[in-house]
């Protein structure tokens, strides 16, 4: 005896496609809920027993998941009524999330379901297309998450806005140019499929039985995603691979690293953000190489690196993946520091400053630690009487030895004083060797226009090029 509720699949688009346990049970008499009524096969089958509808829900739902609720609710409550058919396009569980959200709640509320399997879009296609389905990917147009290395369809391309977006979705990951199909009507008599570049998708209409089959590019191809970029450093690193690659070290690749960072840093200071593109692109490169030297000799791969930078991402944003509150950025800077200190206890709370730092930056990591523990003046005059008390040290400094000792002093208190006014020391002394460039390349630019001979000049006239430099180029 059929009891609770029957789902069925109304298959892909033709009658004939339709299998006969859920033909029977639409004719059987029961109470049949359609998700839709745009589909073929309801036109073409016969039913026994009154059909209702879920076309108007879509109207009062304002996203798709608030529309999955309200017809889980309408199924469900004639559930409790006794039999009923609910009958979606398809196969129930291929991109039909109607019927997860149906057998939720009807778990929930303690009413036995049936799923009846069925024919799918996916089935027509793979006979149309003639490809083997084993590592296919079926995807939903509304929500485009994909391998690029294996064939995928989408199917939910029912109009001309859900084109555009799967479009621009996919061009994140494809090449303009690469060839994709569109499915038109698959199941029915007027099936067609036409191939096209990915870039014109969304350049002809769409309906409810559309769908988009998009074929796999190789790794190599891959060059919109962090996975073809690893493959091609991998295969440069394989024991067939680049000779100069394959010999690298981390202490070899030290340099890079260095370089690459401040090739970055400059193009922040520049406002170049075309070369901060290419120079982010260096540095990934550079962590993948240490990746690839780790991995040959067996002490942690990149799978490592990226699980554990995640893992503390999420440790670390308890306001975000937990049940801490945090409304400001220092309520978020306090907890990542007390959970680092958790994390890592310390002798000393200036471990952890790198030494390889710059020292202007090491100086102020070091500065800033001291006065989370209250080790600092209470307000910018106090750091300014120390500099003006160490300037004057330096001047009754005698020998190279003590100089140098005076002028760190003099170096280490401008850090506590740039602090205090919410200056970057190491931006600073970088923007003043920027300006002094500037500046000074203008001067040289002058005396060759002029025809003079920069160290046949005498101070004053230096100072004169100087200060015209300056109007010049502020």
């Amino acid at each position: 005896m059929v009891a609770g509720i029957q789902i069925v699949g109304l298959g892909p688009g033709s009658r004939e496609l339709l299998t006969r346990e859920a033909e029977g049970l639409l004719a059987s008499g029961l109470p049949v809920i359609l998700r839709t009524r745009h589909h073929p096969t309801v036109e073409a089958v016969a039913f026994g027993g009154p059909v209702e509808d879920c076309d108007d829900l879509y109207e009062r739902g304002r996203a798709f998941e608030e529309v999955y609720a309200l017809v889980a609710e309408r199924v469900v409550a004639a559930g409790t009524r006794g039999a009923v058919v609910y009958a979606v396009p398809g196969h129930p569980l291929v991109a039909e999330r109607s019927v997860l959200a149906v057998l939720s709640l009807a778990e929930e509320r303690g009413i036995p379901t049936r799923v009846v399997p069925g024919v799918s879009f996916v089935d027509v296609a793979l006979a149309v297309l003639r490809i083997d389905g084993a590592n296919l990917q079926v995807c939903d147009a509304l929500e485009p998450r994909v391998d690029t290395w294996r064939p995928a369809i989408f199917g939910q391309v029912y109009g001309p806005g859900v084109a555009s977006a799967l479009k621009l979705r996919l061009l994140e990951w494809y090449p303009a140019e690469h060839s994709i199909w569109v499915l038109r009507r698959l199941g029915t008599s007027d099936e067609r499929v036409d191939e096209m570049p990915l870039a014109e998708l969304d350049h002809r209409p769409f309906g409810y039985l559309d769908a988009v089959y998009v074929p796999p590019i190789s790794p190599v191809e891959d060059v919109r995603r962090l996975d073809g970029l690893v493959e091609v450093v991998g295969q440069l690193n394989a024991p067939d691979g680049c000779p100069w690659d394959r010999e690298q070290t981390h202490e070899t690749l030290r340099p890079h690293l260095l370089e690459e960072a401040y090739e970055a840093l400059e193009a922040i200071d520049r406002g170049d953000w075309a070369a901060l593109e290419e120079e982010l692109g260096d540095l990934l490169l550079q962590v993948l190489m240490h990746a690839e030297v780790a991995a040959r000799a067996g002490t942690f791969t990149l799978a490592d690196v990226v699980e554990q930078i995640c893992r503390k991402l999420v440790r670390r944003h308890p306001h975000v993946f937990g049940d801490v509150r945090a409304e400001t950025a220092e309520e978020v800077y306090r907890n990542w520091e007390a959970l680092k200190r958790a994390e890592k206890p310390r002798m000393s709370i200036l471990d952890g400053v790198p030494r390889t730092l710059p020292a202007l930056a090491a100086s102020q990591a070091i500065q800033g630690r001291a006065r989370r523990v209250g080790f600092d003046w209470p307000d910018v005059e106090g750091p300014l009487e120390k500099l003006r008390e160490e300037l004057a040290e330096l001047a009754r400094a005698e020998g190279g030895a003590e100089r140098e000792a005076e002028l760190g002093d003099v170096l280490f208190t401008l850090v506590n004083v740039a602090d205090r006014l919410g200056v970057d020391a190491e931006q600073a002394l970088r923007s003043a060797n920027e300006k002094f460039r500037r500046r000074f390349g203008r001067v040289e630019e002058l005396a060759r226009e002029r025809g003079l001979d920069l160290q046949a000049l005498d101070l004053g006239a230096l100072d004169r090029l100087w200060e015209e430099a300056k109007r010049e180029v502020g």
